[in-house]
């Protein structure tokens, strides 16, 4: 895998940031590292891979923050249009943290709001107005719920218009159960783009049988790692990761 890595031209952080999608559509994939390899031999020309201090492959560390009642992963599983979700998410390699509210509301739009911060102590000023701000929950009645880390590559087309993260090297540790996963040769890839321009990509994911395929880290992750949590609404993409997961073995 390093190896095709390293055959994509970089681009830089600088780069990455004046990079505007205006009429953004965002749609997930899942597959496995065997299909990626062939995903990232096809996309060589079309593709820049974003590189900052020589690093290519990122590795991330997040932890998601819900109620003792877990309402925010219920809203999910219940399937409710306006719905959020709370993180502290570390770059590891720059050390940097942020602390992030996403919010969806009924039009299938997220909004992202995030601050640096430098632990995840939900007792300081700072943060408190932030969530006052931002949460429609007590931030009082928070508890650290699901931590995941995981390796991402982020491509970006020679026209920037559109941006592709790959997330491999899964693994979900649930801090209210203790219990663990490890997701294997699962691959969720995510495809940021400007929906009227043309996309090279979505050629090459269709020639690879890759398709739309929703996954929500904080949700799958935690109905896999706690059994006390109701999981109707996710079961039928619990199944088709299952056998992603056995058929890459």
């Amino acid at each position: 895998m390093n190896e095709l890595i390293q055959n994509f031209d970089p681009i830089t952080l600088d780069e990455m940031n004046g990079i505007k999608l205006m009429n953004r559509m965002d749609t997930k994939f899942v597959t496995t590292r065997r299909k990626l390899a062939m995903l990232l031999q096809m996309a060589q020309q079309d593709y820049r891979i974003q590189e900052i201090n020589g690093e290519r492959n990122m590795q991330y560390d997040t932890t998601y923050f819900d109620t003792h009642q877990f309402d925010m992963y219920n809203d999910h599983q219940y399937g409710h249009a306006n719905r959020q979700k709370i993180r502290f998410r570390t770059y590891v390699s720059s050390n940097l943290q942020f602390m992030e509210v996403k919010t969806k509301n009924n039009h299938g739009r997220t909004k992202k709001k995030r601050i640096e911060v430098t632990d995840m102590n939900l007792t300081d000023e700072t943060k408190l107005a932030f969530l006052a701000d931002h949460l429609r929950y007590d931030a009082n009645l928070l508890i650290p719920a699901l931590n995941n880390h995981f390796s991402r590559l982020t491509l970006v087309n020679r026209d920037k218009t559109e941006r592709l993260t790959i997330d491999s090297d899964l693994q979900f540790n649930n801090l209210v159960t203790g219990q663990s996963k490890q997701m294997g040769q699962l691959v969720i890839i995510e495809l940021k783009r400007d929906g009227l321009c043309y996309s090279p990509v979505l050629e090459m994911l269709l020639q690879l049988q890759i398709r739309p395929h929703g996954f929500s880290k904080y949700c799958m992750g935690s109905a896999l790692t706690n059994s006390d949590l109701k999981i109707n609404r996710f079961k039928p993409n619990l199944i088709d990761i299952n056998k992603l997961m056995v058929q890459a073995v």
